[in-house]
This record gives structure tokens, sequence and C-alpha cells, in this order.
């Protein structure tokens, strides 16, 4: 088959109502042909009880066989029209029964609703647990699905891309793997996104010229502070909002229909005139769809609009007030129509690159992807990951990023976004994060008065019998959902049976009341929301947990319609979730997301309310500047304040709203005016938790869960007053802090006792020396919960590595840490824990947290400690010269004066070997700050360290920075050195620094440093100062280390007469020396060399 005719194919296809000769045709065409034998029905009894509900009927119409793996074919037709959307766990479980039942390993499914107008074509994929003896284990092995969006109402832009080379390879068949890759949603939100990037770029320019030309407009926008890049930005994100809403029919409806009647294509109707006429669409059609027809209740009239001659619901909230309350009505902005749609040919053939355009290409689902379900099309992730890079622009760097735009280098756009960006944290986290917080939160709920049980091998807490264990509660919370449809059919038949009985644990069904109360009342708050993952996370969370409770509440037949997914989401919004960020673009993101989960999961608009004002639930400020704890206020003004709060969070009125907002600022400043009487340094204050989220304090005395992903910003990107004010307010802002360290220490403030936090930072944190104090207070005055590291970088633009710490505002009760080390992000369930002892953590002289331990290790490690000491001891080590923004006067290639001093890179050195490359630096302290001072600009921490001279003008031993092994040379030629060295020079005679230079570069100390980093293998390895520093030198009498002092003038004294000698066997016998110096036996040798 041509690739025409496959492109062909896949549009008749997946553009249209389901009709079953083609779908086989089209299996048969992307399979290269498959075994019909065993074809059959299955319906009625045929159908496991409790699938019954939803499924019709399956229809077994084949299996495809690769590379010894099989692959089943099904049509499953449902029995409601909302099935296809809502059921989507029941549909991936029905499936995933069938083929656990013939132990096969994945199905190609049609999931078909009654009208056929709409079905899903999905790959759901087996992942089998097997136990010592390789068979598959029985309870809940996960099944994972992927799904297009597919029928009359759908595009299969995305599906051609991915279907077409498949089908028009008639030669190969496909693999597995290869049908795997063809549902990858990654590769269509990265085209998308680079789409809705060039969209962005063309609708800010476009309104540029709409404001040039219209001296009005340019007037109101200088007046009310509207800037056209913030513009474009909302003006997109209101559109792709409608294209989500739009799905569910509730635009374009005719005056007498029912909801959900209306157009599922209604911009694009509206651009074709046929709901009105118009002279320019974005005057006289979007500004008033915006902010009148959605923004105006008009539930008087059913929501008629006689504009458009149609309903259109009333959104309320926020998103559709025009930006900074500019004119709509009395200003014209006229952005040509071709910006929303044209007939301009895209490189990749397609007609039309307006917004419309674009955006009609895709498949748009309000579901947010969850680890076992994903859909191939657009979902409101994806706001946050726009957030994350159109973040970084901004008015005043506009022009900056349009150029890094244009030069074609995918470096530059990177560079510019992780100069300004935000890291959005990749969903399988999010998700581990929400649900490990939420396990924590309900053990600790459920069992205030636990004990904890301290046997290593048990490492479990411990609680009355009759209370839910931390199993149980994983249960719950990672399996629900599985299990809710197995013990509904147990409830129905009033008892336990050979057949069913049930899988959620007694202590769990016992006590669902109390836990449904404690998940209704919790408190969460995310200080550095961004883009709102967080607290949209926590409610998914949540809302399954309360639905899978339903069965054991009696609720069934009684009071059904109060505990429905609309309702526990409602109720989550409104009492439970709580946001801060500095920036006000990513406050906006944030409470979209949480509207539109809102609205996916109730068709009929008259059961929805109004969406509820989040100003004062997700709010924008500074997380670390607030007012002061214990600092007297005006109760009257904070009890007024209070008030109008929960009045504005149900207005629908605009101008009631403006009124309400305007005044509950006016009582917040008043109340910091009151507060500067007795603290007159308070500078700008505009976010209080305290206040702001005073109800919060007041019920529960802070939060219960506090989780995000903080701000990672290092000491020379804050401003020197801000500095100034940190040091001052808080604890661990010594030295060279980070940001990070504040919102960690913010939660003393703002979590409740025994109230949980889940942060992923960087991971800095375990070993870096600056965060002694930090780790001390983690580990002495709280309950460290879990550590988690990762096997590769997180965040595509942050070259960081980052971990996940969770901890519980409590006492320390364990006498270990429990981590995962070097956990990928798709397997963080399954990943194993270790447990670190206590002591071991003490070993170090600064309370690293070291994850790579063992108990070999800690043997070891142990013996090392206990015959040695630290370098730091003996020694000082020290960093070398930091170039700053003045490189290119700072390191020369020639001597030009007596300040040229002779300087060594890390590549210049080798064990036990220096090769000098011509560089010199131009050491002008005074002329060289004050350049970098310039360049960087007054006011801004300089980022250039000269160091003192005498640091560099003594014998020293010089090792490399970048490495992950100890890679160490003498200097006694006073070079001196870059930040790629470290320099260590050793004060107490009682050591030779060739035997310490011996020592560095043996097996066992390259091996001890390995042991307490994640550094090895890594391309980009840092040899860390404050690890070198502890690194430890057997402790013996001079005379004893003569030995290896002979063997390293041996081996210095080859080097010098033939750089590349061969030393490597004395180098093996230092390393035996070295060995008995530290007493290790054969057997530990043998874990030293990896042997």
């Amino acid at each position: 088959m041509n690739r025409q005719q496959a492109i062909e194919l896949v549009r008749t296809t997946f553009e249209s109502p389901f009709e079953r000769e083609r779908y086989l045709r089209f299996l048969r065409e992307l399979l290269n042909g498959f075994d019909n034998e065993g074809a059959r029905v299955n319906q009625g009894a045929r159908i496991p009880e409790k699938f019954q509900e939803y499924v019709e009927k399956m229809e077994r119409v084949g299996k495809y066989a690769t590379e010894g793996k099989e692959v089943m074919l099904f049509i499953v037709y449902l029995k409601r029209e909302t099935s296809i959307e809502r059921a989507r766990t029941m549909q991936r479980n029905f499936v995933a029964w069938y083929l656990q039942r013939d132990m096969k390993d994945a199905a190609l499914v049609a999931f078909v609703s009654p009208n056929r107008d709409d079905w899903r074509f999905s790959l759901v994929k087996m992942e089998y647990r097997f136990d010592e003896q390789g068979k598959a284990r029985e309870e809940f092995t996960p099944a994972r699905r992927w799904s297009f969006l597919v029928g009359a109402n759908e595009k299969s832009h995305t599906a051609q891309s991915k279907f077409v080379p498949i089908i028009a390879d008639d030669e190969t068949q496909p693999t597995l793997a290869q049908l795997e890759e063809a549902f990858n949603i990654e590769k269509v939100t990265k085209e998308f996104f680079e789409k809705y990037r060039d969209l962005f770029v063309r609708t800010k320019e476009a309104l540029d010229k709409a404001v040039a030309a219209n001296p009005a407009a340019r007037s109101d926008f200088e007046a009310k502070g509207v800037d056209t890049v913030n513009l474009a930005k909302k003006l997109l994100g209101q559109i792709i909002f409608l294209y989500y809403l739009q799905k569910k029919g509730w635009f374009g409806v005719p005056r007498d229909a029912a909801w959900g009647a209306g157009s599922k294509n209604f911009l694009r109707e509206l651009f074709e005139k046929k709901h009105g006429d118009y002279k320019n669409f974005f005057n006289d059609i979007l500004e008033p769809l915006f902010y009148e027809a959605l923004r105006i209740d008009r539930s008087h009239d059913d929501h008629y609009y006689s504009r458009f001659n149609c309903k259109i619901p009333f959104l309320n909230g926020g998103l559709f007030d025009p930006m900074n309350n500019y004119d709509w009505v009395h200003t014209d902005i006229l952005l040509p129509d071709s910006l929303f749609s044209n007939k301009n040919k895209t490189k990749e053939g397609d007609t039309g690159d307006g917004i419309l355009d674009v955006f009609d290409r895709y498949n748009f689902t309000v579901k947010e992807d969850e680890p076992f379900e994903k859909e191939v099309a657009i979902d409101p992730e994806l706001l946050g990951k726009a957030y994350e890079k159109f973040n970084a622009i901004r008015p005043d760097n506009y022009e900056a990023y349009l150029k890094a735009l244009k030069s074609g280098k995918k470096g530059e756009e990177s560079k510019f976004n992780k100069q300004y960006g935000v890291y959005y944290t990749p969903r399988e986290i999010v998700h581990y994060m929400c649900q490990q917080s939420l396990i924590n939160y309900l053990y600790s709920e459920l069992n205030p008065n636990a004990g904890f049980d301290t046997d290593e091998k048990n490492a479990r807490p411990t609680q009355p019998a009759e209370l839910p264990t931390k199993e149980d509660i994983e249960t719950l919370i990672l399996r629900g959902e599985q299990i809710m449809e197995h013990d509904a059919q147990v409830m129905e038949a009033g008892r336990e049976t050979e057949t069913y009985s049930f899988q959620m644990p007694e202590s769990i069904r016992r006590h669902a009341a109390r836990i449904d109360r404690a998940l209704a009342e919790i408190k969460v708050c995310d200080p550095a929301v961004g883009s709102g993952a967080f607290p949209v996370g926590m409610m998914s969370e949540i809302v399954k947990a309360r639905n899978a409770l339903t069965n054991y509440l009696g609720a069934k037949g009684t009071k059904e319609s109060a505990r429905n997914i609309y309702r526990f989401k409602r109720d989550c919004i409104e009492n439970s979730l709580y946001g801060v960020d500095i920036d006000a673009g990513a406050v906006e993101i944030a409470k979209l997301r949480l509207w539109l989960s809102l609205v996916v999961d109730e068709d009929d608009i008259r059961n929805i309310k109004p969406l509820p004002n989040l100003d004062y639930k997700v709010v924008q400020g500074n997380s670390l500047v607030g007012l002061p704890e214990g600092i007297l206020l005006d109760l009257d003004i904070k009890a007024k304040l209070e008030e109008q709060k929960k009045r504005y969070f149900y207005l629908t009125n605009s101008s009631e709203k403006n009124k309400t907002r305007d005044e509950i600022n006016v009582l917040f400043s008043q109340l910091v005016e009151s507060a500067r009487q007795f603290d007159p340094t308070l500078g700008n204050i505009n976010f209080d938790f305290h206040t702001h989220f005073s109800e919060v304090f007041h019920e529960e005395s802070g939060f219960d869960v506090v989780i995000g992903n903080p701000p990672y910003i290092q000491i020379k990107g804050i401003p020197a007053q801000e500095r100034r004010f940190y040091e001052q307010r808080y604890e661990f802002a010594t030295g060279r802090f980070n940001i990070f360290y504040l919102f960690i220490e913010k939660t003393r403030s703002i979590a409740r006792k025994k109230g949980i936090t889940s942060y992923i930072i960087p991971d800095r944190i375990l070993l870096n020396t600056q965060c002694d104090l930090l780790r001390k207070w983690l580990l002495n005055d709280n309950q460290i919960l879990e550590i988690v590291s990762f096997d590769e970088q997180v965040f595509e633009t942050a070259v960081v590595d980052s971990i996940i710490l969770s901890f519980e505002n409590s006492q320390r009760k364990l006498d270990y840490v429990s981590a995962k080390t070097k956990a990928s992000p798709l397997n963080l369930i399954e990943k194993q824990s270790i447990n670190i002892p206590y002591v071991y953590i003490n070993l170090s002289p600064s309370a690293q947290f070291d994850l790579n331990f063992n108990q070999d290790k800690y043997r070891i490690i142990q013996k090392l400690m206990s015959k040695s000491v630290s370098l730091e001891t003996i020694a000082e080590s020290k960093d070398g010269i930091i170039q700053g923004k003045v490189e290119d006067k700072l390191f020369i290639t020639k001597k030009i004066d007596k300040d040229s001093k002779p300087l060594l890179f890390g590549e210049n050195v080798e064990k036990y070997k220096i090769s000098f490359g011509n560089y010199w630096v131009n050491y002008k302290p005074k002329e060289l700050m004050a350049l970098e001072i310039k360049r960087r600009g007054e006011g801004v921490r300089p980022g250039l360290w000269m160091r003192d001279p005498a640091i560099f003008e003594r014998p020293k031993i010089l090792t490399r920075q970048t490495a992950d092994e100890i890679i160490a040379a003498f200097d006694d030629n006073n070079y001196y050195h870059a930040n790629t060295l470290h320099g260590t020079a050793i004060f107490d005679n009682n050591y030779h620094p060739y035997y310490v230079l011996g020592v560095l570069n043996s097996k066992v100390i390259t091996w001890f440093y390995r042991s307490n980093t994640d550094e090895e293998g890594k391309t980009f390895a840092q040899i860390k100062i404050e690890l070198l520093r502890r690194l430890p030198i057997p402790k013996i009498d001079s005379p004893l280390q003569k030995p290896i002092i002979k063997l390293v003038e041996r081996i210095l004294a080859a080097k010098g007469k033939n750089p590349q000698a061969d030393t490597s066997e004395l180098e093996r016998e230092i390393d035996q020396l070295v060995y008995a110096l530290y007493g290790l036996t054969e057997e530990e040798i043998r874990i030293v060399e990896g042997k």
C-alpha cells in the first residue's frame, strides 16, 4: 500500500463512526495480516459479572504474534455512551482480565460506544510480576493502556503521522515495541508545543501591530499596564480552554435543546460565520464570546446568548475577565482573520497555519494522563509544559527570546529557558509524590498514637491491630480503583462467595467513613505552585480514593448523587487545595487546570455550579516573604478580611467581584501597616500564609500536606537586598545558600504538627557541607519518611540531579532513614527501599545522607574511618578560580606582564602527572572585579572568585574536579588553577605530601569516594570538595609512610623522564600497601576492586 492510500485508510477509519469491516481492514494492513483462528463473541453471562454493567459484548477477531509475544485483537461494545469517556479504568481492567487469564502480552482494542460515533483505538499491555518460581503473581498485575480518540468528531492528523509509515511498509511485520511507539504521546506533545510556540510569536506580533494602529487601544493598554506578551499568552490559553470544553457539546446549543447537543467544532463554526456575521473575527466574535457570553450570568434565560442565537454556559472563575480590565467594548483590536485561519501550506503539507487550523488538527482530552492510562491527545498537562517554556518570556526580554528562537540553535533557546524558566515535574513523579503523601497523611491521621518498630528487618511502623496498617492504606491509594468493580459485586451479593471475596482490606472497609472524612478534610499546599501539577495530582488521588470507598459507606441506593466524581472534585477545590506562586502567569494556568478538571466529569451543565473564584486559594505572592511570626496584628481588620474572602469565593457578578477584590486588597494593606507600627523595617509584603489562608490555621494549625517543586536559585541569582532579608529571617540562609533551603525551612511555620512535606529538590542537600545545619534539623527535629534518588536527570533543561525528600513534622522515632536509590521515574512504586542506619549517617562530619548504603560497605567504611584521619584535619583543600563574566580577560594564552600567572585546568592533570598547557591567569583582582560588576550590573552578586594567591603559591596536591574517581598530582611549581581543579596543601608535618598523594590515587580511596556519591559513570561527574575533605587518610607514624613515599618518588621520576611511562605495577604495589594500612581482608579487597 502506498503512502497516499495509507493516509486515506487511516482518515476514513478514524474520522468516521465505527464500522467493523473497515476497522478489520485497517488491522490487516497495519499488521500485514493476523491469525483469525478462534474468533468468537462473548456476551451476556460470558462477560465477567463485575463488567456486565458496562460491556454489551466483546468480539475476539484474532491474534497477532511477533517476536515471541502474542497481541490479541478485540472489539469491545459498551452499553452506555458515557462509558467511552468515564469508565476508563473499567475498560482497561476488563481487557486485562482476559489477557491475564490466558497469560497474553497485549491487545489492540476498539472500544465502541452504542451510537458508534465516538470510539477509542487502544493498546493494552500487561506488566506481569513473577514470583521466585517464575509464575505470574495473581494479585493486581497492572495493565497499561494508550488510546487514540477517534470517530466522527475527531481528526486523524496524529494517527496518520503514527500509523501511515507502518501501514505503507508491506514487507515488515511490526513488533510490539513498534506498536507501543506508535502510541507514544511525548512526540505528539513536543510537535504540538512547537506549533503553539510559533502561534504565540505570531499572536504577540499581531497584537503589537493592532495596538500600534489604534491610539485609543494604545492609551488604554498603557494606562492599565496591559502588555502584548502576556495578552498573547492569555488569548491562546482562552482558546485552548474552549477547545477542551467544546468537546462536551456545551457551546452553540440551540435555544430549546439539551446541554450536550451543541457543536463539537463550535469555534470553527464561529469563524465560518455559522452563528453570525462579522467584520473582524477577534473584535466582533471572540471578545464578545470571552468577555460577555462566558463571563456574564444569563441563567435566568437558560444561558441564551442572542448575538450567536444559541446557549453559551456561564463559566465565571476569572479566566474570561479582560486582562487588567482593559476596555474591550470601546477599544477595537483588529487582529487579522488570517491569524486564526488561512490557506497557507505548512512544511508537513497541511493546509492552514492559523490558530484554529493548528488546533483543529489535534485531538484534545480534558482527562489528564495517569500512570496506567494515557490518551494520545493534547491534555491539560500541556498547559503546564507550555508555561514552563513561556514563563521565560517577558516584555523586557522578548527580543532576546526571538533572537534565540530565530538562531535555529536548540541550545540557544534552552539557554534562554534555563536563565528565566520554570522546571516542570514529570507526571510520573507527581503521581508518586501525591500518592505517598496521601498514604503518609492517612496513616498519621488514623494512627495518631502509633508506636514504631525499630527492628530493621521489619522496618515498619506498628499500630493497634484493628486500625489500618500502612500496607492496607497503600492498597486503597494504589489499587483502590482496580478493586472497586470487583468488590461492588460482593456488596451486591450481600456476602463473600467462592467467586468473589473482598480484595479491599477489612480494616479499610471497617474504617471507611473515618478515612473518607480525613480525605474530605485534608488541607494541601504547594508553596511554589507553578502550573498546578501538584494540586491537580493531589485532587486526582483524593477523588479516586473517596470514590473507591463508596462501596463500603452504604451510599449506593441512598444519597448516591452526593457521592460522584464532580462533587468530590468540587469539595476538594473548595476545601482542600491551596497554592502560591510569585508569577502571575503560573497562577492563572494553575487555576485553569483546576477548572478544567472540575467540569470534565459532568455532562449536564445544570448540575454544575459556576466556577469558584480561586484568587484566594491559588494566590500570586512570594511564599518566603510574609508577616513575621508572632507580630501583633489588628484583629478587627483581620476579621473583616476573612469575611470578605469567604464572600468573594462564590461571587458571580463581575462588578461585585472587582469591588470585593479591591476591598480585600485594601484590608490587607491596612493589616501590613498595622504590623509596621511594631516593626518599621517591614518591606513590601503582598502575601501572608496566616492571613490569606487563615481558615487553615484556625481549623488545623497548618497544612496536612506541603508538596511541590520549589525553585532552585543559587545565591548569585538572588538580589542583594532580598538576600539580606532572607539572612535575617531564615536560620538556614547562611553561606552560599540556595532558595530551596528556605522552602524546606518554611514548612516549620505552615505545616501542622505531624504534617507531611514532600519536595523534589536538588541532590546537593545529600552531601554538601553547606547543608550541614539543614540536614541535622531534618534528621533530629523531623521524621524523614523517604529519600528517593534517580537514575537520570529528571528535568530536560536543568543540569541538576534531583531527589524526592519526604518528612513528617514530628520528632524522630526511627533509627534509620528509608531510601530508594537510582530509581527510574517509571518504576518508583516497585523500586525496593533500603534502610540507612542513623549511626551510619553520623559517621560523616556533617551528617551527610549517603544513599549508597549496604552492610558490606558499612563494615568497610567503619574500618577505614576507625584507622584514619580525615583529609581536612591534616590539610587545607580549596577551590580554584571561578571566571564569572570576565573569562575573556581573565584566562589568556600568553604572559603579558608580571601579573600573568601560569594556569592549570582539569585537563592538565592526570594521576602523578601535570602537563602545562600554556594558559595564564591575568591576576588583577580589583580591575577584573570592577569589570565583572559592570557586566553583571549593580546589585547582582558577582560570579568572579579570584581567590587568595597564597592558596596557589605553595606546594599542593591537585585533584581533578570533573571526574568520578580521585585523580591527583603533586605541584611544587606554584601553579594557579581554575575551579576545574581542587588544591590541597598539607599543613600537618606528620604527613608527607607524597604519602598522601599515594593514598589519594589508590583504588580504595576511589572506592570510598564512589561509595559516597552517585557520580560513577556520569558524563559530567563532579568531585565535590566537601567529600574530598572527608577522605580517610591512614593514621600512621612518619617512618611507616616511607614505603609509599619511595614508590611515589619512583613514579614521579618515571613520569618526569617520559610522561607516557607505564607505572601501573608501581601503583598496584601502593594499592596493596594501602589495603594493609586499613587492615582490609581478602574478601574486603575483592569488594573494593569490584571482584
